[in-house]
């Protein structure tokens, strides 16, 4: 079985700390993964004003976040203009390039993205996009080859614009399989990877579920002829749950899985359908998030 890696990097500190810890970790279990990197201005601190709505504070409260994420994280951003982080922390990002993992774009400011999407027009959503690809291509030598919205935050408008791009795949919702987007009946050219597994925020503390069945509850999920792709986060799996991961990697060799970038999961034979992206909720979630249409809704 093949199980995509992908790995969003959201902030400074995941950045500084997250990334070189699991760049460690894949290099001991010999995996290649696909970073998907934040680059402008760590604003994430913003969010707080979320925790007015009951259902972030809840999520908030359940991953017990202040430990998870650290306060740095939690702050950051708030009372001053938060830092550049392609520009302070080219040498973390330049290295997942240079041990071969799949570059990719997550945003340029990952909190404007998640709390201004539904309002940007199509420059603004260009501009934001074109600001990413830049700096990543400064920093790499090379412009990313693919993108994942941050937060699964996506419309018609951002898919449109991601065509004037040189992008192999998205990676931008939830859902079953690999698809080629229409929108306004128009058949896109690049292919959506859409995540199926759950995230470790989404599920610990419901169910059940805690660090001590973690892994073997994300093993469950895992089925061999279907998409598998598992998002992690270099602030969670790099940092506080770092040792969690590397037993999955370790467990994930002992069962045959085989993980690999985003990337290796699309096949070039194979003549993929048109589905369209539509906002839904999930649980341990808040908020709306882009699902393949075609999914039969998250009870």
């Amino acid at each position: 079985m093949k199980l995509g890696l992908r790995i969003d990097v959201d902030t400074y500190r995941g950045t500084k700390l997250g990334v070189p810890a699991l760049c460690d970790s894949l290099a001991k279990f010999g995996v290649k993964g696909s970073f998907f990197f934040s680059v402008g201005p760590d604003n994430m601190g913003r969010h707080l004003w979320r925790l007015l709505k009951p259902a972030f504070l809840v999520k908030m409260l359940r991953s017990n976040a202040a430990s998870l994420y650290g306060w740095d994280i939690l702050l950051r951003g708030t009372f001053y203009p938060g830092p550049l982080i392609g520009k302070n922390l080219a040498e973390p990002i330049r290295r997942t390039a240079d041990e071969g993992h799949e570059i990719g774009l997550h945003a340029w400011d990952h909190h404007a993205w998640q709390a201004r999407i539904d309002a940007m027009d199509a420059e603004a959503i260009y501009q934001h996009l074109a600001r990413g690809v830049q700096s990543l291509t400064q920093i790499c030598g090379r412009p990313p080859t693919c993108s994942a919205a941050p937060g699964w935050k996506a419309n018609d408008a951002m898919l449109l614009q991601k065509e004037r791009f040189a992008f192999k795949f998205n990676s931008d919702c939830r859902g079953h399989s690999v698809f080629i987007p229409e929108v306004h009946g128009q058949r896109l050219t690049q292919p959506q990877i859409p995540v199926n597994l759950p995230t470790y925020d989404e599920i610990i503390g419901r169910d059940g579920i805690t660090n001590s069945n973690y892994n073997e509850h994300l093993f469950s999920l895992i089925q061999p002829h279907h998409l598998n792709l598992l998002t992690i986060h270099a602030e969670v799996e790099g940092i506080a749950c770092h040792q969690l991961f590397d037993d999955f990697l370790r467990k994930a060799a002992e069962r045959n899985i085989e993980v690999v970038p985003t990337g290796d999961l699309l096949h070039a034979s194979v003549p993929y359908p048109s589905d369209r992206i539509a906002p839904r909720q999930l649980p341990g979630r808040e908020g709306w998030i882009a699902f393949q249409e075609s999914l039969p809704s998250v009870a």
